[in-house]
């Protein structure tokens, strides 16, 4: 069996020291392959050296939300940084009017500049949404119509809105440990209604570890719990969505080989 990790981040403190044992283990439980995300470009080389010293680890590199205000740069900057092999995806980046750690207009700003270069480039934008659909389809879609771009709702934890309004551009939606929460059942309910050939797992490491490992950091080896879980869900086996979300990967993140 081969699993993807989508979305984690292998360079946060949580994991410092440890990666070499982190990889090793996801190995075990089948994850053979991961993608850690960059949230600041100050952080990027350290990203990129992870992503370049072990060959089934691949990397990102974008603004979050949250750091749409304190992190300056301009396209250019990440143009340069996603030409570099083992690059495969842009951001994360978005909106979240959750936490609101940046200026609403500052993070619509930075959002509109990963999404310019993941069409000039043509990778995929990787996409936090948080309390903020409505602004998240309007911006995809009025940027849809400069040129088409490939892209994922990373996390999803939005609305059946949100799902309709991306799957119907041609977007990917990533599933995490949240589905498996008892609380969890509007996630739980659209989770059964993506498309199998567009649909993909993730950790979003060290945080929300899924059920059973709840309240202990998460780790790309998790991701097993969170696939078992959705094929349940789906009436699959284990072995199909596997198979089905690995290959989601690779066609949505072509860069990744």
């Amino acid at each position: 069996m081969f699993i993807v990790d989508s979305h984690c981040h292998l360079n946060f403190p949580q994991f410092e020291g440890k990666i070499e044992e982190i990889i090793a283990r996801a190995d075990l439980h089948h994850v053979k392959v991961m993608q850690t995300i960059c949230t600041k470009l100050s952080e990027f080389e350290d990203i990129f050296e992870i992503a370049s010293k072990y060959k089934n680890v691949f990397c990102s590199v974008g603004v979050h939300p949250h750091e749409a205000s304190s992190e300056k740069y301009e396209v250019e900057t990440l143009l340069n940084y996603a030409k570099r092999e083992k690059v495969i995806g842009i951001g994360e980046t978005g909106l979240d009017y959750y936490y609101n750690n940046s200026p609403v207009a500052e993070q619509r700003k930075s959002f509109e500049k990963h999404i310019e270069v993941s069409r000039e480039l043509q990778m995929p934008i990787i996409i936090h949404t948080r309390d903020a659909d409505d602004d998240t389809i309007k911006i995809l879609q009025s940027e849809m119509k400069k040129g088409t771009f490939p892209a994922l709702i990373h996390c999803f934890t939005s609305s059946r809105k949100l799902a309709d309004a991306v799957l119907e551009m041609g977007m990917y939606i990533s599933i995490s440990g949240i589905v498996t929460f008892k609380n969890a059942t509007e996630i739980q309910n659209i989770a059964k209604y993506i498309p199998l050939d567009r649909i993909l797992v993730e950790t979003d490491a060290p945080f929300l570890a899924p059920v059973p490992m709840r309240g202990k950091t998460n780790e790309p080896a998790f991701t097993k719990y969170t696939l078992e879980y959705l094929a349940n869900l789906r009436n699959v086996s284990v072995e199909e969505l596997a198979e089905t979300t690995t290959k989601n990967f690779f066609s949505l993140f072509t860069r990744a080989t």
